[in-house]
């Protein structure tokens, strides 16, 4: 809460006028995150809006329960199919079109360039000459912005059959709940279960499955999240896991450029259980990962540089570092909901959940500071945002089913009086 109130108050001191009127930064509309979340105020409500609230209620009353008493597999598979039916529902209150089929079929998004990409090998190798803006050919906004395997993603979702916004946004949010197994997992193989299946009702409820459904950030999530689980099951148990960490997270700096950060996350895992090893063989799977796309003509570093200058050729430029320095925190702070303050507040930083915790707060100052992430960071920064809410196990037992309800209302009202655009 005190985060909240200081990322509100920072925000107010800077311009209120961007909070309370219509001002905003030249040459853009209000629509460019000045609330600070990017989405349009329109209070509205449908037919999923009591699906959504059915849900939410189910969890609170009875999640922490089977949680707690389940066999862990089975709480496992019940919270993933409680997170898809969650993330689903929120959605559907803008209804099927505007909340799951035409969210990545705008012009900035992914899918306009897919029909264009015949060649995957052409695109690979050209990439790069197309990241900067006013060229005829320049990438969309988003593919522009991100490395080439986020757009790869939804081409090899079109070779399969699966094309289009409706596939596109379900394969999103089916990835995007895999958080609600892969965090639960690693805190557990940090030597923690007791903690794992508190942390697993929150995980379902996750205020930030607003943007999961649908954005490819939260594909992003799921992707990242499982990487860190697999490297901690490779970090204490076999280490065959923490090879198939270094693919999968090395995959995840293909996805976004800002992923790199994952890296103090799975920093914190390996420094916890001090197996050196692991980290040596998932720096090897990633090496792996960098070395084929370095081949197929694609160097991530190229690419960085090139969005960096892209990123300031676009309205982000527009955006003052003073102002959303504070702004991001407050849209932090409603993608993982009133629950971060106490959590962090009461963290066993010397526990496996707490050095995770620890290393997305560093993943997130480092994006805040660096001045790259200045608006949008209520989806940008999901895949940090999960392991974030995973605090909320640190609370006491007794109070869980009121945080709980606290962040389904969260999600709730966000999404019935903000049209997001995500």
């Amino acid at each position: 809460m005190v985060l909240v109130v200081l990322a509100v108050a920072g925000c107010l001191w800077w311009n209120p006028g961007r909070q309370l009127g219509p001002r905003a930064f030249a040459g853009a509309g209000p629509r460019f995150g000045e609330w600070p979340i990017l989405g349009t105020f329109l209070p509205h409500a449908g037919p999923a809006t009591a699906t959504t609230v059915l849900i939410g209620l189910a969890v609170v009353l009875y999640g922490p329960r089977l949680a707690a008493h389940l066999p862990w597999r089975y709480a496992l598979a019940s919270a993933y199919a409680a997170a898809v039916a969650w993330t689903c529902s929120l959605a559907l209150i803008d209804g099927w079109q505007l909340g799951i089929a035409g969210r990545l079929t705008t012009s900035a998004e992914y899918l306009t360039e897919v029909p264009g990409i015949t060649d995957i090998g052409r695109m690979l190798r050209t990439f790069s000459s197309r990241i900067l803006d006013f060229q005829p050919d320049s990438w969309t906004t988003h593919v522009s912005g991100h490395p080439p395997a986020a757009t790869l993603v939804f081409v090899w979702l079109d070779r399969i059959g699966l094309g289009g916004g409706a596939a596109a946004g379900i394969v999103c949010i089916l990835a995007g709940a895999l958080t609600a197994i892969a965090v639960p997992v690693t805190i557990s193989a940090l030597g923690r279960r007791d903690l794992a299946r508190a942390a697993l009702p929150f995980l379902v409820l996750f205020p930030g499955a607003v943007w999961v459904g649908v954005s490819a950030d939260g594909l992003f999530a799921g992707v990242t999240a499982t990487g860190i689980a697999l490297l901690a099951l490779g970090a204490t148990g076999r280490l065959a896991w923490a090879a198939a960490a270094g693919v999968v997270l090395g995959f995840g700096i293909f996805l976004s450029y800002g992923l790199v950060l994952m890296g103090a996350i799975a920093l914190a895992v390996v420094v916890h259980t001090r197996r050196w090893a692991a980290l040596a063989l998932a720096l090897a799977g990633a090496a792996v990962v960098v070395g084929v796309f370095a081949a197929a003509g694609f160097w991530w570093l190229d690419g960085y540089h090139l969005v960096v200058e892209r990123y300031h050729q676009g309205i982000a430029d527009l955006r003052p570092y003073s102002y959303w320095v504070w702004a991001d925190l407050a849209c932090l702070a409603l993608a993982t909901g009133p629950v971060l303050g106490p959590g962090l507040r009461r963290a066993a930083w010397r526990t496996g959940l707490g050095a995770v915790v620890a290393g997305a707060v560093v993943a997130v100052a480092a994006s805040d500071l660096s001045g790259l992430s200045k608006a949008e960071v209520e989806r940008i920064w999901l895949p940090f945002a999960v392991w974030l809410v995973a605090a909320a196990a640190f609370l006491p037992q007794r109070s869980h089913r009121w945080w709980l309800a606290a962040q389904a209302a969260t999600a709730l009202a966000v999404n019935s009086l903000v049209v997001t655009n995500w």
